[in-house]
């Protein structure tokens, strides 16, 4: 297979202490409200951000480092809806400061606001508080599947593509769409011909297979980890610069099968506008240790992720630019509204 021009897409507890030593506010107060925030449905990428967060602070306590969290760390709860607007609007339309609630976002997230998919959305709407990790794109068929490796599957879509279902995260023009849109485009297909279905959540998708009702999913490398070791999924391609570590070592890069596209996918959290500026200083500051101990490092690792570290007004910064080329991108698809 011929190979394109190289396709990199930008990427890619109480509070410590009440988040820092001196606060006045009981720690066991915070903890009993801390939240983290899924804008999917469960078993997704970005159901793995929220629990990750979760134990990272768990063991930044057990460190000595102040944080108290409730017995479960934090709670955890699932806000599907509109591919994440209704998450989103929730907490920027919150009348009150919510300083204890986490949201997940991710590089779709990032995609979405350069569409316009989020409204009248602006970066400048929320708190952007760290980045956890950064994932790639991949693409899975269920093991029974005739597709043994990526250049099987982009053939098929070639000759009869009204016979390939693909399960998505989101809608046309979402994350999932961009990753099989780019594929395709490199060996001459039209994007436009892409059947799937939207689907909310990567855990969704991956469900949809099982079940037979879409051929293959353009989704997440963190997905597939929690998939991979069922008998019943296969791996076609990773959508990173090399082969990854761990639980999908043996699945080849996209590049190594003559298809030049990378896709990396940052994760994080971010807070409401609303909160008090020390309040999300705090954060930022408990987010910090976190990151840096190697404690975490593993907690990262097993949760399919790889390093990619930023927090406070370096995220905004990053996440600013990124949604800025995001939307160039989506402009060479007619995608922008």
């Amino acid at each position: 297979m011929k190979k394109n021009r190289s396709i990199v897409v930008a990427a890619v507890p109480a509070l410590c202490a009440a988040l820092a030593a001196g606060s006045a506010v009981s720690s066991s107060a915070l903890a009993a409200s801390l939240e983290c925030i899924v804008p999917s449905k469960p078993g997704g990428a970005m159901d793995v951000t929220c629990k990750l967060a979760r134990k990272g602070l768990q063991q930044l306590d057990a460190g000595g480092h102040g944080v108290q969290p409730a017995p479960s760390g934090m709670s955890i709860r699932y806000l599907p809806g509109g591919i994440g607007a209704v998450a989103w609007n929730s907490l920027v339309a919150q009348p009150r400061a919510k300083p204890n609630t986490l949201v997940a976002f991710s590089g779709g997230s990032l995609l979405y606001l350069a569409e316009g998919k989020l409204g009248k959305a602006k970066v400048g709407d929320v708190r952007w508080v760290a980045a956890l990790g950064t994932d790639y794109g991949m693409v899975a068929v269920p093991a029974s599947s005739p597709y043994k490796n990526l250049g099987d599957l982009l053939a098929a879509l070639k000759r009869h593509p009204e016979k390939v279902l693909f399960g998505f995260s989101g809608t046309a023009g979402s994350q999932d769409w961009f990753k099989m849109a780019l594929l395709a485009r490199s060996a001459g297909i039209d994007p436009k011909v892409l059947r799937f279905v939207a689907l909310e959540g990567g855990g969704e998708a991956f469900t949809a297979m099982q079940a037979n009702y879409v051929q293959a999913v353009s989704g997440d490398a963190s997905e597939a980890v929690l998939y991979a070791a069922e008998a019943n999924t296969r791996v076609l391609a990773v959508l990173a610069p090399q082969r990854l570590p761990g639980v999908l070592s043996k699945v080849p890069t996209a590049r190594e099968q003559g298809v030049d596209v990378v896709w990396p996918v940052i994760r994080g959290v971010w807070m409401g506008p609303q909160v008090p500026e020390a309040e999300y200083r705090r954060w930022v500051g408990a987010f910090d240790r976190m990151l840096a101990t190697p404690q975490f490092a593993q907690l990262r690792a097993e949760a399919g992720l790889y390093p990619f570290a930023l927090t406070g007004d370096a995220l905004k910064a990053y996440v600013s630019k990124a949604v800025d080329e995001y939307g160039k991108r989506a402009a060479e698809f007619g995608l922008v509204r």
